[in-house]
């Protein structure tokens, strides 16, 4: 269990352990990726800054992309000297990464914890001993010193577990909800809809009785629709179905839905569901055209949980007016602008225990991530398991 100490302000050690990950050139073209943990000063706060103990923070994909940066796990192993985790990185992958070589960089993306000091503006003063969910990035750090308003206070109750997800997919359900209103559409689809983030996206869709049409792979994930059905979804469809495009197409003609939200990425889906949706609408009765219906199909590409090339047939009964292209949730807060951004986020705390509540597979400490058992066991996890990171796991809360 991560350490559940006082919500206290509670003294603390002028430095701190972080996790830290550095690509370095290897031979051949090749690169190295190495995982250490380092101590590091922790910055007195300024005004508007709070120190918060980083109590958990969980391991997302966009975080291991940093932190592994695309290395070849298979090579994953402990440094000579055992201090750190080093894998090698395939040469073809080294051009995206020139920039970070010899760049020692942190990681994590939100994590959530206690306020134990604060700068001495009224704002920040008013978060002191409260347990807060953060975002901002260097959340896997055992303290993190930043702006109070990139820090959320949670209801009472509500633990630094249950706050540390607070943002990135709490945030992304909404905004896939909020991109379907602003784009005009009436129903939605999801891929990978098993995940925590597909859970949270089912019960908001639920609760502001949105249909919503799912898609899931019993190969990659069994037992993944039975997940869905007990959380109350009502559509669920098998990608690896002999039967899948048959039952995708029923699915949107039942719903009307016209836009989808893609974790998978690489190989068939976007294009498969693209033509599932002209075949839906063709069976609804739109006029034919080769250039297709009243109102644009869209896919939107927010994961890469498989590489390689995305892959739409154009042929029919795909006809031209269609679109697919990435999903960013900072890009969708810049257009819906800072008074909704700030109602979104309310609303997830309000709701943190309840509709966007995050479930875990395992807690590890970040002595654990430099174990290559853990890193490979944590990356092969199906669609649904999470790990949560306890930065003091293993620590005994030190005091001055």
């Amino acid at each position: 269990m991560c350490p559940r100490p006082s919500a206290h302000a509670q003294p603390y050690h002028p430095f701190m352990l972080q996790l830290r990950s550095l690509v370095k050139s290897g031979t051949g073209g090749d690169g190295i990726i190495e995982l250490s943990l380092v101590s590091v000063p922790i910055p007195e706060p300024k005004p508007k800054e709070v120190v918060v103990r980083m109590d958990a923070a969980p391991l997302n994909p966009s975080d291991m992309s940093l932190l592994l940066a695309h290395s070849d796990l298979s090579t994953l192993q402990r440094s000579a000297g055992g201090g750190a985790l080093v894998a090698k990185i395939p040469a073809e992958k080294m051009g995206a990464l020139e920039a970070r070589i010899g760049k020692s960089m942190s990681a994590g993306n939100e994590g959530g914890g206690v306020v134990v000091k604060a700068g001495d503006s009224e704002q920040a003063q008013a978060l002191l001993g409260k347990v807060v969910g953060c975002i901002g990035g260097e959340m896997y750090s055992q303290y993190r010193v930043i702006h109070s308003a990139a820090c959320h206070p949670m209801p009472e109750g509500v633990t630094a577990a249950q706050a540390s997800s607070w943002f990135v997919n709490p945030m992304a359900a909404l905004l896939m909800v909020e991109t379907m209103r602003l784009e005009g559409h009436k129903a939605l689809v999801l891929t990978a809809a098993a995940s925590n983030m597909g859970k949270m996206l089912n019960r908001v869709c639920m609760k502001d009785e949105i249909p919503l049409v799912n898609i899931v792979n019993e190969k990659v994930g069994p037992g993944d629709t039975r997940v869905l059905k007990d959380l109350g979804a009502t559509y669920v469809v098998d990608q690896s179905s002999a039967s899948f495009e048959e039952d995708l197409t029923t699915a949107l003609v039942a719903t009307g839905a016209t836009v989808a939200f893609d974790a998978v990425g690489g190989g068939e889906l976007c294009g498969q569901i693209l033509a599932c949706m002209q075949m839906a609408a063709n069976r609804k009765g739109s006029e034919f055209s080769i250039y297709g219906g009243p109102g644009p199909l869209q896919v939107y590409v927010y994961g890469g949980l498989a590489p390689g090339p995305i892959v739409i047939n154009r042929t029919p009964p795909l006809n031209m007016h269609w679109n697919a292209g990435g999903w960013l949730v900072a890009t969708m807060m810049q257009k819906i602008g800072s008074a909704k951004s700030k109602k979104l986020r309310e609303r997830i705390g309000l709701e943190i225990a309840t509709t966007f509540a995050c479930s875990y597979t395992k807690e590890v400490s970040m002595e654990d991530l430099l174990d290559p058992h853990v890193v490979r066991t944590f990356m092969s996890t199906k669609t649904g398991g999470k790990y949560l990171l306890c930065p003091h796991k293993g620590h005994a809360f030190a005091k001055l």
